[in-house]
This record gives structure tokens, sequence and C-alpha cells, in this order.
């Protein structure tokens, strides 16, 4: 029997700056809750709005996996390793952290938002030469499909990190319906909605819900209206 947990989107710590609104599905900064720690591997999951012409000052990380998804607007990165990019909607970022790394992430529109994920996956080894990629996904290739964008490995579909883990994305029509096989013995799945609901093994899921299962080795997804959502495979 699979295990399950659900986090409703309005259960989420909420952080809001004026110039940035989080709400975070796990501890973060301001917002502790030791029940709400990590699901796995996954350590953070951040849904940040950042008004025009704001972003994140440069600061350091280290021995952290940190994948961003733009979802609406243009976002620019710099970094200590003289990176200097913009991701947009359709982009999929990845940052090894490694032995330590500074960046900056910056909405440079001055008459848009910038929505995007932020996600931190703990990594299967330490102080690692830092690395950056991205990469623009074909949004279509995950229309009824569940379309990867992130693996362990630097040959398959989507970026790469230094962790046993498997990141899909799809846009599901209404009454669609796929399985999900777990790629790794002893992983488990956490599944973000983006927009609509979907419903797994008999629990409704609506947008922003977040929804981990572990303990089995496949499970099913259907789409109760349009939807739009992330499956984050990690070692449990």
């Amino acid at each position: 029997m699979a295990k399950t947990n659900l986090h409703t989107a309005d259960s989420r710590g909420l952080a809001d700056h004026g110039w940035l609104k989080s709400r975070h599905t796990f501890s973060f900064a301001n917002y502790h809750n030791t029940e709400r720690m990590h699901f796995g591997a996954l350590r953070v999951l951040n849904d940040d709005m950042v008004e025009a012409g704001k972003g994140f000052g440069t600061h350091p990380h280290d021995n952290m996996e940190i994948i961003s998804i733009p979802l609406e607007g243009d976002l620019e990165h710099k970094d200590s390793m003289g990176n200097v990019s913009v991701i947009k909607y359709g982009d999929i970022q990845v940052m090894s952290a490694g032995r330590g790394i500074a960046h900056s992430e910056y909405n440079k529109n001055k008459d848009a938002r910038v929505k995007f994920l932020q996600i931190w996956v703990f990594p299967n080894q330490k102080s690692v030469t830092p690395r950056y990629d991205q990469l623009t996904l074909n949004v279509e290739d995950r229309h009824n499909r569940l379309q990867q964008v992130l693996s362990p490995n630097a040959e398959d579909e989507g970026v790469w990190i230094y962790q046993n883990a498997w990141f899909h994305l799809a846009k599901f029509d209404k009454g669609f319906t796929s399985e999900y096989s777990i790629k790794s013995e002893g992983n488990g799945v956490y599944v973000f909605v983006l927009s609509g609901e979907i419903t797994i093994e008999n629990q409704m899921l609506n947008t922003r819900d977040g929804f981990g299962i572990w303990e089995t080795d496949k499970f099913s997804i259907t789409a109760e209206t349009e939807a739009e959502f992330l499956l984050m495979e990690v070692p449990m």
C-alpha cells in the first residue's frame, strides 16, 4: 500500500516582502514547520512572484542542487562563474552549488511580474565543482505526455543534477489519464499542480496543491480539468 501525504495550497508558508511574494511548501527562511522540512531529497519548493524591476541580490549557496522553472515573465541570472543569461517560460535552469557559488536573479522588465518555481534538492556528492546550465524545452512535448526535464544523466532528456532524481512536466487535456512508473527503487514522487485539477490514486488535487507518494512502483494520474503539473521523483 502506497504511503501519501497532501499539502493543500492554502497550507503553505507565506512570505510577503512587497517586491517578492513567496509560498513555501517546505520550511524556508522565516517559515518553520517541523512537519514540513523536506520530502526525501526534495528540500525546498518555493512558488515565487517578483515584481517588475526587482530581484534577489547576489547571495551564496553551497552543496545544493538548485532548479528554477519560470512560469511567467523573464528572469535575468548572473553568477560568480561569469554566466549571464535570461530564463523565461519553457526554460529550466540548474545550478550545482557544490563547494560554493554566488548568484543573483533579477526581473529586468519594468512592466511585468515574474513567476517561477525555486526548487532545492540535496545532492548525492559534496563539494563538487560548481556548474550552471539552462535549457529551452519544447512546451508542446508535454501535451498529454510526461515530458522529462531533469535526470541524473547528462545524456538524457532535460538538464541533469547530482542526485538520483527525475522531474517531468505535463499538460493534460480534461479526461486524459497516464501512468507514472518509479525509475529507481526506494524513490518517491512529489507532485505539484500548476493549474487545474488532477486525481492521483483517488486523491483529488487542485491548483498549487502538493502531493507526496512513496512505497509504490507506479501510480495513475487523471486530469479532471485541463491541467498542468510537475512530478519530482527523488530518493526518500
